[in-house]
Order: structure tokens, then C-alpha cells, then sequence
């Protein structure tokens, strides 16, 4: 038997950085390390280099490995110097200062509209482009200082790489059409869309890889162009259209593979491109993961208790209603809004129903998600829930009753960095398609049950009324 030939994939999230070491013919996990990040909706980018590094040195080390890529959070507003250094700490995609900044931009460029026939994604705080012009009004010296503009997977492959000349900067597609100033149709970069986010300024951006196309060696490992955490989570998963991917982490994100771009005047649905050359029409919560730990918390229980809690209680909470917009949020675009529990009474007031409500609220709010897609024309035919909050045993069986739809949990597991690792070897193979690795759905749970309507319509009448609305 032939030497396995080994592939890394790297997730550098929010929250941590994870590396997975892979057999690039099947998948295979080999090894894997972590390391944590800071909290905080802005961070050192130095902090993700020393993290990655510690997450490699856990996993092993990457000397036998052949090829890399990374993934990471979306969004992140890195801006650097003429010499690489970071003029300031980088704005993560949660941070909604930028919240005013991109209703100007919106309103500067002709509304919504004229934004999703651009670049297929309407500014809001989350996105890059509205970050930009945050920089521009409030630290203008910066601004002024910023010689290159890049996001958070970028600045790791070039670092790893030991790349030095900021013209070596890349980026791919998939994390590219998340900034709000690159069309993933034309496959181009809007730079009159970038001068308008920085009043003019037009610092360098990096080179667009196709899917695929491998960078240049750093020394025997060959580097992937990396992805956003997003549509790698897909290429980890193998999603096919009909499949839609519910990704309950530190936001809440309803995707989907399509074969065409999508464009949503309202700018509920982001056109975002995948890992593959295709489209990942995208909805994202600022609330997801967090809403259960809120509500553990409260109930000072842990989350396996909260969820027998949820489970105990009848369909529907007793009329008890949690809107889980708790940190703000990004879809629908409320950056001061607040959550609310409606519908409180003495005789519904127990645990098992406010444990229940948080469960149903949360996934009430990524069921408007799906509406969003579906009604762009997206076939849901299944959900696959992972991250975090799906290890919950109370979200996956309640989640076929409020989506109407069968709902599939693939066993836990580092989507992100596999879909990362799936790129790496991808990147080794060569030619137009990734390499058939084992969808994680051949051997997911399968959830189903009949559809609760009467959940989500009490939801849809209250979710107006909270502060901030």
C-alpha cells in the first residue's frame, strides 16, 4: 500500500482557530489541533497568526503535509500599511458600528436595489464595504495610512506563506464576494464602489484565485486560495442544490449551492459565490448558538438539562414567544434591537416553557431565513444543520416542526476546516471539480415530523415589536 498523501485545512473562526489534518484521497481525519482567539468585536490580527500557529503545532505540525488552505470568518475589515502592519485592529463582521455607514452607502449608491444588481449584497453593518467607510469618517488618518484592504483568510494565507510584497495579497471568490465591493458574476472587483466606501481612496486588494488554483509553494507545502467559512462549511458538507445548510454557530447562516446568482432587492439575501465556481445565496442572524446559552444561563442549568426542559414542554411553549434578537440583528437589519419574551402568563411561566420558547424562537428566525431563499426561488428539499447550537438534542427535534421540511444532522465535526482541507486536496489533484470525498449526510440523523404552523405564525406576529424594530 502506497504512502497516504496528507492535506490541512484551517478554520479560523470568531472564536478559535482549528486545523485538520487529512488523507487528501478520502477525506480521512488524521490529526487536529485548536488553539483559542480573543473575545471581542475587534482583534489584534496578530492574534489569528499566533493562534494558527499554536492550532498547527497541536495538530502535529504541517512537514508532511502536501498542501494547504484556509478558511475563515467573512467580512473582517483588515486594512495594512505600506510596510503589512495592520494601521488598526481588524473589525470583525459582529461589530455594528458601522450600522450608519452602510444605510449612507445604501442610500448613496440609489437604494437597495442598486446594490443587489451590483455586487449582489446590500451594505449592511456586517459587511466590509460598510466598514470601509466607517474607517474613512471616523479615523480618517487611517484611513489615509491603509495601502492595502484585505479579510481575514487572506491575511493568514499570506503570513503562513511568508509572502512579504502586499502584492502577493490573495483571496478567493467565495470570501471575496462577501466585502461589498467585488461582483461574483463578472468575477471583478468594483473599485467605484470601494472609492466610494473610502471617499476616494483606493488602496490595493488582493488578486482573485479561481477555485482550485493552487499558489505558489512555500517550500514543499503548496497553498490553496482559501475560502470564506461559509462556503467551505458547503465543499466540507459536499451540499448539492436542494440542500440547504443551517449553520447554528456564533451567528445563525441559511445557505444554499445554486448554479445562478441570486439578487434580492431587500437585501435579506445575500449573492455570495461558493467554493466551487457556482453561487451561495446566503441569509445570516447576528443570533444563533448564543440564544441557548442565554437561555441555560437564565435557568442556571446546562444545555443537556435545557434541552430535556424544551423537550418536556408542549408544542408552542404555551403561547410563550422568545423574539432572540439579543445582540442586535443583522437579518432582518435591526443593529439596536432587542429580544422580548411575549405572551408571558402565570400559568405558562415554567422552565421547560421558556427553555422551549428559546428553542422555537431561534429557529423561527432561521425559518424566515429559508422563506427568504425559497422565495428567490431555491428548492429546499432538506436542511443540514450543523455547528455549535445543533449538538443540541431539543433544536434538531424541534427543527422539522418549525422548517416543515426533513432536517439531517451529519455527525459533529469541523465543517469549515474539512471543506478547507477538501480545497487543499483539490488543489493537488488538479482539474474543474474537488475530489469526491463521502458526503457527511450518508451517515447524518434524520429528523422529521409533521409541520407546526400555528409556531411560527405566533412568531410572525410579535417579532415586529421588539425595541429597536
Amino acid at each position: 500500500m502506497g504512502a497516504v498523501t496528507l492535506v490541512a485545512g484551517i478554520d479560523s473562526s470568531t472564536q478559535s482557530c482549528k486545523v485538520l489534518v487529512c488523507d487528501a484521497g478520502t477525506g480521512g481525519i488524521v490529526r487536529m489541533g485548536r488553539a483559542a482567539h480573543p473575545d471581542g468585536t475587534e482583534i489584534d490580527p496578530a492574534a489569528w497568526e499566533l493562534a494558527a500557529l499554536s492550532a498547527i503545532a497541536d495538530a502535529g505540525g504541517l512537514d508532511d503535509v502536501a498542501a494547504v488552505s484556509i478558511a475563515a470568518q467573512q467580512h473582517g475589515m483588515v486594512c495594512l500599511d505600506r510596510d503589512g502592519h495592520p494601521v488598526r485592529p481588524a473589525l470583525l463582521w459582529n461589530d455594528t458600528r458601522s450600522a450608519a455607514a452602510a444605510s449612507a452607502l445604501v442610500a448613496e449608491l440609489g437604494g437597495p436595489h442598486a446594490w443587489a444588481d451590483a455586487v449582489g449584497v446590500v451594505p449592511l453593518a456586517a459587511i466590509t464595504v460598510a466598514k470601509l467607510r466607517w474607517l474613512a469618517d471616523l479615523e480618517p488618518d487611517r484611513a489615509d495610512r491603509t495601502a492595502a484592504v484585505c479579510l481575514p483568510h487572506d491575511l493568514l494565507t499570506w503570513r503562513l506563506r511568508g509572502a512579504g510584497s502586499l502584492t502577493e495579497l490573495t483571496t478567493d471568490r467565495s470570501d471575496a464576494s462577501g466585502t461589498g465591493y467585488y461582483d461574483a458574476v463578472a468575477n471583478a472587483y468594483r473599485h467605484d464602489l470601494l472609492e466610494l466606501a473610502l471617499r476616494g481612496r483606493r488602496p490595493l486588494l488582493p488578486s482573485v484565485l479561481a477555485p482550485g488554483q493552487a499558489i505558489a509553494a512555500s517550500g514543499s507545502t503548496a497553498f490553496g486560495p482559501g475560502l470564506g467559512d461559509n462556503a467551505a462549511a458547503a465543499l466540507g458538507l459536499c451540499a448539492e442544490e436542494g440542500d440547504v445548510i443551517v449553520s447554528v454557530g456564533t451567528s445563525g447562516v441559511v445557505s444554499t449551492i445554486a448554479n445562478t446568482p441570486t439578487h434580492d432587492d431587500r437585501g435579506f439575501v445575500a449573492g455570495f459565490a461558493d467554493g466551487t465556481g457556482r453561487y451561495l445565496p446566503l441569509v445570516c442572524t447576528l443570533n444563533a448558538a448564543r440564544v441557548l446559552d442565554a437561555a441555560a444561563r437564565m435557568l442556571r442549568v446546562d444545555h443537556a438539562e435545557l434541552s430535556r426542559l424544551a423537550l418536556a414542554a408542549p408544542v408552542g411553549s404555551e403561547g410563550l414567544v422568545l423574539v432572540p434578537y439579543l445582540e442586535g440583528e443583522r437579518t432582518p437589519n435591526r443593529p439596536d434591537g432587542t429580544g422580548a419574551l411575549h405572551g408571558l402568563r402565570v400559568s405558562n411561566s415554567t422552565a421547560a416553557n421558556l427553555a422551549r420558547a428559546a428553542v422555537e424562537g431561534l429557529l423561527c428566525a432561521l425559518a424566515d431565513g429559508i422563506d427568504h431563499l425559497t422565495a428567490l426561488g431555491v428548492d429546499a428539499r432538506r436542511v443540514l444543520i450543523i455547528g455549535g447550537g445543533a449538538r443540541s438534542r431539543a433544536l434538531r427535534e424541534i427543527a422539522p416542526t418549525v422548517f416543515g421540511v426533513p432536517v439531517l444532522a451529519p455527525s459533529p465535526a469541523e465543517y469549515v476546516a474539512l471543506g478547507a482541507a477538501r480545497q487543499a486536496a483539490w488543489v493537488l489533484a488538479g482539474g474543474p471539480h474537488p475530489p469526491q470525498w463521502t458526503p457527511a449526510q450518508e451517515h447524518a440523523d434524520v429528523y422529521a415530523g409533521p409541520a407546526r404552523p400555528a409556531v411560527r405564525e405566533r412568531y410572525a406576529r410579535v417579532r415586529d415589536l421588539t425595541e429597536g424594530a
